[in-house]
């Protein structure tokens, strides 16, 4: 049985302008990250400005913890558009262990390596285990008096070396293929 939850995932990015900043002003506004490379000097001043430089320097929901330029923001930010919205948590988790795969030269993940290795989330890898052992019909030719006899345990930990798994916020598991 998977988990669903029902947190806020929108990266969002404080967008301030540089030069203020230099100054030490703060002059900024949250944005969506996703749009973040179409905020201009005068949407974060309310009118027009000879300031030309903008940087993002604080961040949600995007899972490095450094400031950024607000084209790299809106990288991110679409990256996390491309996966449905119940699973931007998992894609966070994944990305935060490590244990990801990039795209091209630079730290954005493969979405299409995360659809092809999330598998859910769960309360423990027993759970996942069992439920793929009952999917895949692991013992379903084998007689109930033999059945009883299955080292579960043994199994499930050798399953585990072809997984990786991280913590959820929320509880639980977030169970990942290594392939």
């Amino acid at each position: 049985m998977t988990i669903t939850t029902t947190t806020d995932t929108k990266p969002r990015v404080w967008i301030g302008c540089l030069a203020c900043y230099n100054e030490g002003r703060l002059v900024g506004d949250w944005h969506d990250a996703s749009d973040a490379d179409e905020v201009t000097t005068a949407d974060v001043h309310s009118r027009a400005s000879s300031h030309e430089e903008l940087w993002c320097f604080d961040i949600e929901n995007i899972p490095v913890r450094r400031e950024m330029s607000p084209h790299e923001a809106a990288e991110w930010g679409r990256v996390f558009d491309e996966v449905d919205e119940h699973q931007r948590e998992a894609l966070y988790a994944w990305v935060a262990s490590g244990d990801y795969v990039a795209e091209g030269t630079g730290d954005l993940p493969s979405t299409s390596d995360f659809q092809e290795r999330y598998c859910g989330h769960w309360e423990g890898f027993d759970d996942y285990a069992r439920e793929l052992a009952d999917d895949i019909g692991l013992l379903h030719d084998v007689p109930e008096e033999i059945a009883t006899y299955f080292d579960w345990d043994s199994w499930i930990r050798d399953l585990g070396f072809d997984y990786s798994t991280c913590g959820a916020d929320t509880g639980g598991i977030y169970v990942f293929r290594a392939l």
